[in-house]
């Protein structure tokens, strides 16, 4: 495999930041509140610039949805390794109702496009926790897939890919061009140097609209309500096990 690697990289609210759900319920907070790169992301993107340093690829392309926010993820990205970006411009209502099958088919026309022969996503965002765009992109593109990857080597025009499933672990073997969604054990991503955040500066990001490659946003899915989860009640504290019992049969637990 000498080809170009497509890598997705998702804008969300950094992962230590509390959320706040919006006073009308329409949705959670956005506006002043910390982003960063999908955790799942920076291991996708890891993998890509390993695979780029062992010279098993030629070129490793950071891709981004969003409004004009988004190009500092792909500058992350770019600190980090990969050689250049794309931001596919979405604003507004659209970038509201983004969902997976939309990235899914924006991901899919750009891996045409770019014509890569590898493309790397997080297996999930920790914003929607979806776990759907590696799979439709897959689907859309009639690739094979290796999802919930924790460990990728390339065999010639062939990928083995360990999988981490309920039971275990899956080793399979795919044929190139493929989709590959990364797990948490798939790598550690390694930090973004000074100087190397200096060199993403003047690396090239491309700005494209989902128009120019064909895709609809339009979504079928409506967000009725967004609520807090209940809080949880207090635990008590029992001496014994007859107390315990005692304090179930109250509740109705038992």
């Amino acid at each position: 495999m000498s080809g170009r690697v497509l890598v997705g990289v998702k804008r969300v609210i950094d992962y230590a930041v509390k959320i706040r759900v919006k006073p009308d319920n329409s949705g959670v907070v956005t506006d002043g509140v910390k982003h960063s790169m999908n955790p799942f992301c920076e291991i996708a993107v890891e993998e890509a610039v390993k695979l780029k340093e062992k010279k098993l690829v030629k070129e490793v392309v950071a891709v981004s949805c969003g409004p004009q926010q988004v190009q500092e993820t792909i500058r992350t990205a770019l600190a980090m390794g990969a050689d250049r970006g794309i931001h596919v411009e979405v604003s507004g209502k659209d970038y509201e109702s983004l969902g997976p099958l939309q990235v899914s088919k924006i991901m899919a026309a750009l891996a045409k496009k770019e014509e890569a022969q590898l493309l790397i996503l997080g297996k999930q965002a920790i914003d929607d926790d979806c776990n759907q765009t590696g799979q439709m992109t897959a689907a859309l593109l009639d690739w094979p897939q290796g999802t919930f990857a924790s460990e990728v080597t390339v065999e010639g025009e062939k990928l083995k890919v360990v999988r981490e499933i309920d039971g275990g672990l899956e080793t399979i073997k795919i044929n190139l061009p493929a989709v590959l969604t990364a797990d948490l054990r798939l790598n550690t991503p390694r930090y973004a140097t000074l100087p190397n955040i200096m060199k993403a500066k003047k690396k090239k990001i491309t700005q494209v609209k989902p128009s120019d490659l064909g895709v609809d946003l339009t979504s079928r899915l409506q967000v009725l309500r967004v609520d807090e989860p209940p809080q949880r009640q207090a635990g008590v504290k029992v001496e014994t096990v007859d107390d315990l019992v005692s304090k179930l049969r109250e509740c109705g637990r038992i």
